[in-house]
C-alpha cells in the first residue's frame, strides 16, 4: 500500500513530476455522486453526507468554472476550462450536448481513459443539457442509464444501453430511487467481475421544480430558510445588472422558504441513495478500496443580493460548491482550504487509477491533497467563465433578470478575493478576507495588479502547464 501512495503522490502535483504506476494490489474504485444545483446550505439536512464528511475530507474552497449545468459538467468530464472545451452555456453554438460534440470533447472524457485502462464504467442520470434518450451512448461508458429531461422525477425516459425505457408516475418510478437501485446493481456486478470500476450517478435533484419522493412530501414543512447578511441586500457599488433590484416582497420571501423546503425534501432521496451505495460497497467487500466523491455542478442563490432563486453569478453562493471525499488513505474529518476547481476531477481520477495524465488537461490532480499531503506549491487562483445573458427558451436554466441573468464575464477567485470583469468593462472586486459575503465592491478603489495579471493569464492558458503557471499570483504592476 505504501508503494501505491507514493505513486499517487508523484502524479498528484504534490511530488516530483512523472507517471503514476498502478501498485501490485487492486486499483481503486470510484463512486462519483454529482447533484444538480445543490448549494452548501443543504448539506446539513443530509445525514449520510454529513457522515461522509466525518469519515473523509471536505474542500471548503472548491469552485466550479461556471455556475451553470452544462459548462460545469463538460469541465468535469474533460478537465478543461470552457475556453478550451468550447462549452459556455446549455444550448446554442457555444453550449450544450451538440457543442460538446462539435468541439471534439467526447474522447477527452475521463471515462474513455479509465475504460481503456480496464475499468468498468457506468453513467446514470443526467449527462449534458440537450442530450435526448434517442441520442447515442457516449463513448467510454460500459453501462449507460441516462435521461434527457428528468427534472420532474416522474414521466421520463432512460436510454438504457441504447434502448429507451419509459417510466411513469408510480412511486417506484421516482427517478432518484431508480438511479439508486441501478447504482447498487452495478456495484454488485462490478464487484463480482473483480475489475476496478467508475460509477457516476448524476441526479437531477434538487434542480427545479424540486420534486420530492412521495415518502418525503412535507418532511421539511417547518424548516426555515438559512438567511445570512447578504439576504435581501445589495452590495455596496453593485454592478449595473444588479443595481436596480428592489427589496424582496413578503410574498417573494415566502416563496423562497417554500422552495427551500422542497429542495431539502428532494435531497433526502439523494441522501438515501448514498446510504444504499455505501451499504452495497460494504456488503460486496469493496468499500475499503473505493473513493466516494460527493459534489454539485453549481450552487444556488435564494434571496441573497435580492435575487430570486437561481445561479450564474460569480458570487460564492453560486460558484463555491461541496466537494466531499472518502476512501483509501483519505484522512477522516479533515477540512481542506487549498483552492480546487472542477477541472481537477478528471486528472485526479486518472492519477489515482495509475494513468498518465494528458498534458492538454487544464486541471491539476488533487490526489495528494485527498491523501492529506501538504503541498509546498499550490495554485493561488481559479478561473470562472460565463456567457450571458442566458435566457434561451426551453433551457431549464434560462433566467429572468429577477433571478440574475448577468452579462458575460470572466472572474478569478483567490483565497481572499473575487475579481470580476464584464464584457462591457464593469468590474467587481471583493476582499473576502474582510468581506466574506461579498457585500462591498471596492473595485473603484483599485484592483491589485496581481489579480488583473492572473485573470489575463488564466483566460489565455491552454494546458496543464500554462494553467498551473497562470494560477500563481505575480505581484507588481
Amino acid at each position: 500500500m505504501a508503494s501505491a501512495l507514493v505513486a499517487v503522490l508523484v502524479a498528484s502535483g504534490c511530488g516530483p513530476p512523472g507517471r503514476a504506476h498502478p501498485a501490485s494490489g487492486p486499483r481503486p474504485n470510484f463512486v462519483f455522486v454529482l447533484t444538480d444545483d445543490l448549494a452548501w446550505n443543504l448539506v446539513s439536512h443530509m445525514p449520510h453526507v454529513v457522515a461522509l464528511q466525518q469519515a473523509g475530507m471536505t474542500f471548503s474552497r472548491y469552485y466550479v468554472v461556471d455556475s451553470l449545468c452544462c459548462p460545469s459538467r463538460s469541465a468535469i468530464f474533460t478537465g478543461e476550462y470552457p475556453h478550451d472545451n468550447g462549452v459556455f452555456t446549455n444550448a446554442g453554438s457555444d453550449g450544450g450536448y451538440r457543442s460538446y460534440n462539435a468541439h471534439g470533447d467526447q474522447p477527452k472524457s475521463f471515462a474513455v481513459a479509465l475504460q481503456k485502462s480496464g475499468y468498468r464504467t457506468a453513467l446514470m442520470g443526467k449527462y449534458l443539457n440537450g442530450y435526448d434518450p434517442a441520442d447515442p451512448v457516449a463513448p467510454g461508458w460500459d453501462v449507460w442509464d441516462v435521461a434527457g429531461n428528468g427534472y420532474g422525477e416522474f414521466n421520463y425516459s432512460l436510454n438504457q444501453n441504447g434502448q429507451q425505457h419509459f417510466y411513469g408516475d408510480a412511486p417506484g418510478d421516482y427517478l432518484t430511487d431508480v438511479l439508486s437501485a441501478k447504482a447498487t446493481s452495478f456495484i454488485a456486478s462490478a464487484a463480482s467481475s473483480r475489475k476496478p470500476f467508475m460509477l457516476e450517478v448524476a441526479t437531477f435533484a434538487p434542480h427545479a421544480p424540486y420534486i420530492p419522493a412521495p415518502r418525503y412530501a412535507n418532511a421539511a414543512a417547518n424548516v426555515p430558510y438559512p438567511k445570512n447578511a447578504a439576504y435581501n441586500r445589495l452590495p455596496v457599488n453593485p454592478p449595473p445588472w444588479l443595481a436596480q433590484r428592489e427589496p424582496l416582497t413578503p410574498a417573494q420571501q415566502a416563496g423562497i422558504t417554500v422552495a427551500y423546503r422542497d429542495r431539502v425534501e428532494a435531497d433526502l432521496s439523494v441522501d438515501d441513495m448514498i446510504g444504499h451505495i455505501e451499504r452495497e460497497l460494504r456488503v460486496k467487500g469493496v468499500a475499503e478500496n473505493t473513493y466516494i466523491v460527493f459534489s454539485s455542478d453549481n450552487g444556488y442563490h435564494m434571496g441573497e443580493y435580492r435575487l430570486a432563486p437561481g445561479k450564474q453569478t460569480a458570487f460564492d453562493t453560486d460558484i463555491n460548491v461541496p466537494l466531499i471525499v472518502s476512501g483509501p488513505h483519505v484522512p477522516a474529518g479533515r477540512a481542506v482550504t487549498w483552492l480546487a476547481s472542477n477541472i481537477d476531477l478528471a486528472p485526479t481520477f486518472g492519477a489515482l487509477a495509475g494513468l498518465k495524465i494528458r498534458k492538454t488537461k487544464d486541471g491539476h490532480s488533487l490526489a495528494g491533497l485527498w491523501h492529506g499531503r501538504q503541498p509546498t506549491d499550490w495554485r493561488q487562483a481559479v478561473l470562472i467563465e460565463h456567457h450571458g445573458p442566458d435566457d434561451l427558451p426551453g433551457d431549464p436554466d434560462a433566467q429572468t433578470s429577477a433571478q440574475a441573468d448577468p452579462p458575460s464575464y470572466e472572474a478569478v477567485r483567490t483565497e481572499n478575493a473575487l475579481y470580476v470583469v464584464y464584457d462591457d468593462g464593469d468590474q467587481e472586486f471583493y476582499d473576502t478576507a474582510t468581506d466574506p459575503l461579498e457585500l462591498d465592491n471596492i473595485a473603484s478603489k483599485g484592483v491589485p495588479p496581481e489579480l488583473r495579471k492572473a485573470l489575463v493569464a488564466l483566460e489565455d492558458c491552454h494546458n496543464g502547464a500554462t494553467c498551473w503557471t497562470a494560477a500563481h499570483l505575480r505581484p507588481g504592476r
